[in-house]
């Protein structure tokens, strides 16, 4: 026979799936459900502090002395009145260039307006829900914030937190459970007024320092031009996820990454170089 010891281990071992080896008086362990933890809660993204008087901060890039960083950026533009146009058939979205830079493996950020959330929520979602992209806020119309940007209609002062806010709540309604608390400017366009109207949001407005000038180029090759000639360690390269209204972006991807990191680049998120910068490295 075996002695109790070796019996009791024999049976620990034959049942470790089932039971726990020396529960005290043959108790079984809690049912799996109630022993897995809630996942943690993402860490709060990094941000800029506000300026003299709570005034928004406005980032361009990163730092130029930590090594060679550099973050694309894509605005998912779809300007309020543009329903029509997508309706009609007009592509706003670009899926190639999602697949090519997962397929490339770049880390990227997204800046998201509502309306194109809400034009193509299961995209929206897909992004938000991809640890290789952070999805961040474009305004929910399109329309600009200053006068005289680029054709744009234009939000009035009283309208522009409302704006932001509700760019969030249709990327939280199209399923990105996490979007940035990092904002771009229609067109790129600001001035002190709505710097202060979005003042107390927690937002960073961000913008860059490298223009692709993929918006309705036809030439690739002159945008990857413009893309190699102005990175710098730091850069915040502004590039379109939009087919219709920057057609080439695509192909200009699939070139300047593997030139880039052939020239020791290392592709980051925004909020990387963010976080850099905040801690004043």
């Amino acid at each position: 026979m075996i002695p109790r010891a070796r019996h009791l281990l024999a049976v620990c071992l034959l049942g470790a799936a089932l039971t726990a080896c020396g529960a005290a008086g043959g108790e079984r362990p809690a049912p799996a459900a109630s022993r897995v933890s809630a996942p943690p809660s993402p860490a709060r993204p990094p941000v800029l502090a506000p300026g003299p008087g709570g005034l928004t901060p406005v980032f361009e890039h990163g730092p130029r002395t930590r090594g060679k960083t550099v973050a694309l950026t894509f605005d998912a533009d779809m300007t309020a009145d543009e329903g029509p146009r997508a309706a009609s058939g007009e592509h706003f979205d670009n899926p190639g260039l999602i697949d090519a830079l997962r397929t490339l493996k770049v880390p990227a950020t997204v800046f998201m307006t509502g309306r194109w959330a809400d034009e193509y929520p299961a995209e929206a979602a897909a992004l938000g829900h991809d640890p290789q992209f952070e999805v961040a806020n474009h305004s929910w119309s399109h329309y600009a914030f200053t006068a005289d940007c680029y054709g744009l209609p234009t939000v009035d002062a009283d309208g522009m937190r409302a704006d932001v806010q509700r760019a969030y709540e249709s990327l939280r309604a199209a399923g990105v459970p996490h979007a940035m608390p990092y904002f771009r400017f229609p067109g790129g366009c600001y001035d002190q007024r709505a710097l202060r109207a979005l003042s107390g949001l927690g937002v960073t407005a961000v913008q860059w320092d490298v223009v692709s000038g993929d918006a309705f180029a036809t030439d690739a090759d002159a945008v990857v031009k413009q893309v190699l000639d102005g990175v710098k360690p730091g850069s915040v390269v502004v590039m379109h996820c939009t087919r219709s209204a920057a057609p080439t972006t695509e192909r200009v991807v699939r070139t300047v990454v593997p030139e880039l990191r052939e020239r020791g680049y290392r592709f980051v998120k925004v909020s990387e170089l963010i976080g850099q910068a905040g801690n004043g490295r």
